[in-house]
């Protein structure tokens, strides 16, 4: 884990004006704590060796009080300028974070942990606010404060100023090694609280389930042996701290008595005067306490950049398709749009492609259904025409009014404005079933959402329920049956009117008379659109003007 981040501090421009006013702040409270010094040694010299009076010392004591006032509004400043800091920070990271996810695409959120990407986007995240706001501000107090001082003691103590300049390094240097220790303790921490927060996740999503076959008093001792792991992971983090931490307080406070021992000494002895000698004392302490602030700091921001290391590995993978970019292709009319597909292969981290498709053409108007046992890539076929999945080798090509395009070379989000996609697991917002359904087309009258759900075969149901279109469903549709939820999807693409409409196994896992319903939905979405669906029931295959069969070398079309 590195002292300083720099993926943290480009994060925002609010950050280089962080930085900017901290280091001002850092300097001026440490020109105000040599202030400080001199007026509190100049105080001690005139009431007990010369036995002046309050009038006399007035002059010193206003100088003191402005000091103080004025190090207590640094202070204050810097927490505000660092929490809009971390703020930013924060608000940036998490729209990068999320908006890389998407890009990602079904096929890499597929292998990940669901768990584990809400705790980084959350708990991760809030993590970062002890690196800003305690941590950042004295790492820079650090660089300016004991070297300010140590400037201020040789000028007044050669001595004493060698023998602050000679121990300085120890702290650094204990602390380095230390910090190797605390950043693996650290990371193995983080790693626990993601594992226990994803496990928590998918049992509480699965509650149901596990509720239905007995199961769920099972995960009640998962849970808890998680929650151990994760206590004595946080046990032994603490542990270190702390022992570093003293370790770092008795080398600052064995070096601070050796600069005490030095000046009691001379003052014996009448080689320096009292007036220096206070000062630096004074000032030693000065010279060692942002070393340690920065050491103990370091252990509190160590699980927001150890949340942020994971954040950035999600942030910083590339993508199988860039985003959109000016100047890129746009496909204006689907409608007379060929799909040619031309030696298509995509092939993850594994031996066996995941989908080999050699020649398939698509006409519009066409509904063609895709067929093949599991595992032959019907999804990632689809989720090549989304362009979620970048092809391995081949190509899909655009016939129509624009000429022949290369869909790489076409900008996804408006090639996405005309697609459609009912997948196999629709995902429904925990809002009310009109709201689910215009998140097909936000700016739709409630009209055309009654008109959509009765397309979709799903007015008989939505009239059943006790409000109707303004019925509230639960996370993800808990509330409502898998046919419930699949026609609400149908009913988004029938709102959307895309002129290509991709279907993802919309009939899976449905009993014979939702199947219909939903296969005689499906009819009726084709019969002006582009079709493309994946199904092995055959209640869908039945109406399609051709399937295709994958899983062998070559894709064949079936009459």
């Amino acid at each position: 884990m590195k002292a300083l981040d720099s993926r943290l501090l480009r994060r925002a421009a609010a950050v280089r004006r962080y930085l900017v006013v901290s280091s001002l702040i850092a300097v001026t409270s440490g020109l105000l704590v040599i202030v400080s010094a001199f007026a509190i040694s100049e105080l001690v010299v005139l009431a007990f060796q010369d036995r002046a009076g309050l009038g006399e010392m007035r002059g010193a004591l206003i100088v003191l009080g402005l000091a103080v006032l004025g190090r207590a509004l640094l202070a204050w400043g810097g927490q505000v300028a660092a929490h809009r800091a971390s703020a930013d920070v924060k608000s940036q990271l998490r729209r990068e974070f999320l908006s890389h996810t998407i890009r990602l695409g079904p096929s890499w959120l597929a292998r990940q942990q669901v768990g584990d990407l809400a705790t980084l986007a959350t708990h991760g995240t809030d993590a970062i606010d002890d690196y800003f706001a305690q941590y950042l501000p004295a790492l820079i107090t650090a660089f300016f404060l004991p070297a300010m001082v140590v400037v201020v003691v040789l000028s007044q103590d050669v001595l004493a100023g060698l023998i602050i300049l000679g121990t300085l390094s120890l702290i650094p240097l204990f602390g380095a090694l230390i910090g190797r220790g605390t950043a693996q303790a650290t990371r193995r921490q983080w790693r626990t609280l993601a594992v226990l927060g994803g496990h928590f996740l998918d049992v509480v999503q699965g509650l149901p389930t596990l509720l239905l076959f007995g199961r769920a008093k099972g995960q009640i001792e998962a849970i808890r042996r998680r929650a151990d792991e994760h206590r004595r992971a946080t046990m032994r983090t603490l542990r270190l701290t702390f022992l570093s931490s003293s370790a770092l307080e008795f080398i600052a406070t064995i070096s601070v008595a050796v600069v005490a021992v030095s000046i009691g000494l001379r003052l014996l002895h009448g080689t320096i005067d009292l007036r220096t000698g206070l000062v630096v004392l004074i000032l030693a302490p000065e010279a060692y306490a942002p070393l340690r602030q920065v050491a103990a700091q370091f252990h509190a921001s160590a699980a927001g950049v150890a949340a942020a290391e994971s954040i950035f590995a999600v942030v910083e993978s590339s993508a199988p398709v860039e985003p959109s970019r000016s100047g890129a292709t746009h496909v204006t009319d689907v409608t007379r749009t060929t799909l040619r597909i031309e030696g298509l292969r995509v092939q993850y981290d594994r031996a066996r492609p995941a989908l080999e498709c050699s020649d398939l053409v698509v006409h519009p108007g066409e509904y063609v259904g895709v067929a093949g046992p599991s595992g032959c890539g019907k999804t990632t076929l689809l989720w090549v025409l989304l362009r979620f999945v970048a092809p391995t080798t081949g190509r899909v090509i655009l016939d129509g009014p624009e000429g022949r395009l290369d869909l790489v070379d076409v900008d996804p989000d408006a090639w996405r404005s005309q697609l459609a996609w009912v997948p196999q697991e629709p995902w429904l917002a925990p809002a009310s079933i009109a709201e689910n359904v215009l998140l097909a087309r936000p700016d739709a009258e409630p009209a055309a959402v009654t008109r959509a759900l009765y397309q979709a075969n799903a007015t008989d149901f939505v009239n059943d329920l006790p409000e109707g279109l303004a019925t509230i469903v639960g996370e993800n549709g808990f509330g409502l049956s898998a046919g419930q939820r699949q026609r609400i999807a149908l009913a988004r693409a029938f709102l959307r009117d895309a002129p290509l409409v991709l279907l993802d196994e919309p009939t899976a896992h449905l009993d014979a008379t939702t199947e219909a319903a939903v296969a005689d939905a499906v009819r009726r979405l084709a019969r002006s659109r582009t079709v493309i669906a994946v199904a092995h029931r055959p209640a869908l295959l039945a109406d399609c003007d051709r399937i295709v069969r994958l899983g062998s070398p070559l894709a064949t079309a079936l009459p």
